[in-house]
């Protein structure tokens, strides 16, 4: 396995404070890889180290077969978790700026920027200033100038946040777009819906400690089994009619006026178990199936719900 980037025993200490805590993780080349936990965690930490932004207090990095190096740094693109363009720039010169910092010559940078403007909806606003852009406008351009120079390595902190759900999409597409072109893709979220849909693997992190590495499906592997149960009606309580037999669920938005609830299968629970106490609670059941666990609730079984990302976006 090819490896993009290679992190041994990374340590990183502000003062008495100890952000990072004895990181080894391999991104392959070619994959996309996800780096999850709640904010605080250590993800951004992290990634500022493997740029180089940051000077691990110990361990070592290797990016693209070698040290971080400006040449290396040239074959990279970064977007950190801090947003920030020159308010005064239009969108396409902002583009090509961060292009050119990268080593494109300027008449390439520039149609590269037409190119991904147009690409991604937003052509008709390539000469605005980046002041006069929406929020998510701003940091889909600086999405795209992270990506102009063709790099090889692509590593986005906390990419999603504030976009909505439309141009969550969006991006996603154009992660899987990159992806596809034999890129590799190292980004870091605290939201698990985006890497359960995106990731080949994936890094858990919990007080910035290594919770977990490997792939999506092993991390799912670990999590406790799921069932998902309907009631008729709106009046019926499934969860208080099972209080007191061991059942962990949660309400979900049901269909038709009905209520929704996903059980966990932990404990010795198993769906038998669970569809007795439900006949023998007299539930007016409209569905009952096996479900697939969530990253979210692998990493619950992994962390413990302290440790738990916030809400998603």
């Amino acid at each position: 396995m090819n490896a993009a980037l290679e992190a041994e025993g990374l340590v990183k200490r502000y003062g008495a404070r100890t952000a990072v805590r004895d990181l080894s993780f391999t991104v392959p080349q070619g994959s996309i890889y996800g780096v999850l936990g709640p904010n605080g965690a250590g993800k951004s930490t992290t990634l500022r180290m493997m740029v180089g932004v940051l000077r691990p207090s110990e361990g070592q990095i290797s990016m693209l077969g070698g040290p971080i190096t400006r040449d290396a740094l040239r074959r990279v693109g970064y977007l950190p978790e801090e947003r920030g363009l020159y308010r005064s720039m239009s969108a396409r010169a902002a583009i090509a700026y961060l292009a050119r910092l990268k080593g494109t010559p300027s008449g390439k940078a520039y149609k590269r920027a037409d190119a991904l403007l147009n690409d991604h909806g937003l052509g008709k606003v390539k000469r605005k200033k980046i002041k006069t852009l929406s929020k998510g406008m701003a940091q889909k351009v600086q999405v795209l100038g992270a990506i102009a120079h063709e790099p090889e390595l692509i590593i986005f902190d906390e990419p999603f946040s504030g976009l909505d759900p439309v141009n969550q999409r969006v991006l996603e597409e154009t992660i899987r777009a990159q992806a596809a072109a034999g890129r590799t893709i190292l980004f870091s979220t605290h939201v698990m819906e985006h890497a359960e849909r995106l990731c080949d693997r994936i890094l858990l992190i919990a007080h910035g400690s290594k919770a977990f590495e490997g792939t999506v499906r092993d991390a799912l592997a670990l999590a406790p089994s799921v069932a998902v149960i309907e009631t008729d009606g709106a009046e019926y309580d499934l969860s208080a009619a099972l209080a007191g037999r061991g059942f962990t669920m949660t309400e979900e938005l049901g269909e038709h006026g009905n209520r929704r609830w996903r059980v966990k299968l932990e404990n010795g629970h198993g769906s038998r178990q669970l569809l007795q106490a439900c006949v023998e609670a007299g539930a007016p059941l409209s569905l009952f199936e096996p479900a697939r666990a969530s990253l979210h609730e692998a990493f619950v079984s992994l962390v413990g719900d302290k440790a738990m990302p916030d809400a998603a976006e």
